[in-house]
C-alpha cells in the first residue's frame, strides 16, 4: 500500500502555526486562513489533512469551528487531534465531518477509551515521545510508558501516530531506526510524524521495511508541517517522493 502524506495544520486562535518541540513560546504563524491552507494541500492531491488543535490540547477553549469548516471544504478526509478526551468531544468532531480523531494523554490514562470512542469513529493514538517514554499533557510530563509497552494496549486502534518530540518542527531529519524498530512489534498501521526536512526524508521513510513472518511491514504515513511552510519542499513534491 502506498504510503500516505499527511500535510499538517496546527491551529491556535483560529490562525495556523507551528511550535517548535511543543514549546507555546516558540511559535511561527503561517497563515490567518486555516480553510484556504486546506484547501490548497487538497488541490495539490494530498487525500488526508492532519489538523491539530493546540488550543483545546492546553485546556484554553478550542478551534472546533475552524476545524468543521475545514472538513466541509475540502475533498480530503481530515484527521484531527488535540484536546480530544472523551466520547462527546469525539462525536463532536465526527458530527464536524472528520475522518479520524486523534488521542494522546487520554488514550494513555485510559486506554479503554479508545475502544469506546472507535465505535463511534477511527482512532488513531498519539505517542508522543523523548526517548521512548510517552509524554502527556502537552508533551509537559513523561508517563513512565514506553512505546514498546504501548502499543499492544490499543486493539481498536485503527493507526499509530509516532511523534518523537526531539525532532518536531525542528527539521532534524525522522528517526528511522526508531520508526522500524516498532514496526518490528505491531501491525497498526504507523505514521511517522516529527523531523521531516526534505524530500530525501520522504523517501527513505519509504523505503523502511520490517519482515514480519511472511508479511512486509512499511510505514502507512508521515506527517509533514514546517518543512512545506519553510518552502523546503511543496505537496506534489512530497507526493512524487513517496510515489517512486
Amino acid at each position: 500500500m502506498r504510503m500516505k502524506l499527511f500535510p499538517a495544520i496546527d491551529l491556535r486562535g483560529g490562525h495556523v502555526v507551528r511550535l517548535e518541540q511543543g514549546d507555546f513560546a516558540r511559535e511561527t504563524g503561517y497563515s490567518d486562513d486555516p480553510v484556504a491552507v486546506a484547501k490548497s494541500f487538497a488541490d495539490a492531491g494530498a487525500e488526508w489533512v492532519h489538523v491539530v488543535d493546540l488550543d483545546a490540547a492546553a485546556g484554553k477553549g478550542n478551534n472546533r469551528v475552524v476545524v468543521q469548516r475545514i472538513a466541509r471544504a475540502v475533498s480530503a478526509k481530515v484527521q484531527t487531534g488535540g484536546g480530544v478526551r472523551s466520547l462527546d468531544d469525539a462525536q463532536q468532531l465526527a458530527d464536524a465531518g472528520v475522518s479520524r480523531v486523534v488521542m494522546g494523554s487520554a488514550a494513555v490514562r485510559d486506554p479503554d477509551l479508545v475502544s469506546t470512542v472507535a465505535k463511534v469513529i477511527d482512532v488513531a493514538v498519539g505517542l508522543d515521545h523523548r526517548n521512548g517514554e510517552v509524554a502527556t499533557d502537552g508533551w509537559l510530563r513523561g508517563s513512565s510508558l514506553t512505546l514498546s509497552a504501548a502499543v499492544g494496549q490499543y486493539p481498536s486502534a485503527s493507526a499509530f501516530i509516532v511523534t518523537d518530540i526531539s525532532r518536531d518542527g525542528m527539521l532534524a531529519g525522522p528517526d528511522i531506526e526508531g520508526l522500524r524498530e516498532l514496526l518490528s512489534i505491531t501491525g497498526v498501521p504507523v505514521i511517522a510524524s516529527g523531523g521531516v526536512a526534505e524530500l530525501s526524508d520522504l523517501r527513505e521513510l519509504r523505503d523502511v521495511r520490517v519482515a514480519a513472518g511472511d508479511d512486509v511491514r512499511t510505514l502507512a504515513g508521515v506527517i509533514v508541517g514546517k518543512a512545506i511552510y519553510e518552502g523546503c519542499f511543496d505537496v506534489r513534491d512530497a507526493l512524487k517522493a513517496l510515489r517512486a
